[in-house]
């Protein structure tokens, strides 16, 4: 497996977005941006969290290399809880991240997909994106309202709109019925999207892109391309190239009129992974 990895904070903010290659893990956690106006309870923010919580996967990987992705998820949440005591982690707005995650286990690829970053991957001839829509479903009369694309990204009532929107998100963060972040509570990791595509055979994956929204919006967003020509873009041109072309997309839609949206850039954060043919 051979990893390629980009990662970019939106301009003029630290970078919340996280990607590691640890021996046979692979991952690219989001952290989950909190509204200036609520209260987290915590002295720390996403960018903390992502952090920590990478270094603690590695530490659980190393600790225990046959435990399950859901397992080492959850051991790397509970580690992170405890690195911040003092915090209030009961509040629904602590520091959260989505999580994508692949190991290579030599004849297949096990996946873990937890919230919106997506794992996109060629099976055979067929294109395929795991994706973990619980947030979409339940967030979807919210964003409606939230991006109504009728007045500008960063003005006073998109500002006004986006605390609403976020106060009323805080009720479907882990929860049943709901949807699911890394945050506190080590249970969500069980409530992951997990799978294994196979490494041999003709339905063999040859390559695999982890995602975080800022990225995977070239697609379900701005329409660059399919999934399909998400993979030949990284494939060709890298995963540099295509945050490249995600920028110049929400520079060219900057007031977010045709592309409504939370914020008018957002960390964008890719691994791609290539896989050699299987031996016959």
């Amino acid at each position: 497996m051979r990893v390629i990895t980009a990662t970019e904070a939106a301009p003029g903010r630290p970078n919340e977005d996280q990607v590691f290659h640890h021996g046979a893990l692979v991952g690219v956690l989001d952290g989950v941006s909190a509204h200036p106006d609520l209260d987290t309870g915590c002295a720390h923010g996403p960018a903390w969290y992502t952090r920590r919580l990478v270094a603690r996967l590695r530490e659980a990987a190393d600790g225990a290399p046959a435990a399950t992705l859901p397992d080492l998820l959850a051991t790397a949440i509970e580690r992170v809880a405890r690195d911040h005591p003092g915090c209030d982690l009961a509040n629904p707005s602590t520091p959260a991240a989505t999580a994508c995650l692949v190991r290579n286990a030599g004849t297949e690829l096990e996946y873990l997909v937890l919230c919106d970053s997506p794992l996109v991957a060629d099976v055979g001839a067929e294109t395929v994106a795991v994706v973990d829509d619980r947030f979409d479903r339940v967030y979807e009369q919210i964003r409606r309202e939230a991006l109504a694309g009728d007045v500008s990204v960063g003005s006073a009532v998109h500002r006004a709109r986006q605390l609403t929107a976020a106060v009323r998100k805080r009720e479907l963060t882990n929860t049943p019925g709901g949807y699911w972040v890394a945050a506190a509570d080590p249970a969500a990791a069980a409530q992951a999207v997990t799978g294994r595509l196979p490494l041999r055979g003709p339905r063999a994956v040859r390559r695999a892109a982890l995602l975080t929204d800022g990225a995977s919006c070239a697609v379900d967003l701005f329409g660059l391309y399919d999934w399909a020509g998400l993979l030949d873009v990284l494939t060709a041109d890298g995963p540099v190239e295509l945050i490249r072309q995600v920028r110049r997309a929400e520079t060219a839609d900057a007031d977010g009129y045709s592309r409504p949206r939370h914020k008018r850039h957002d960390d964008a954060t890719v691994a791609l992974c290539l896989f050699d043919p299987a031996p016959r």
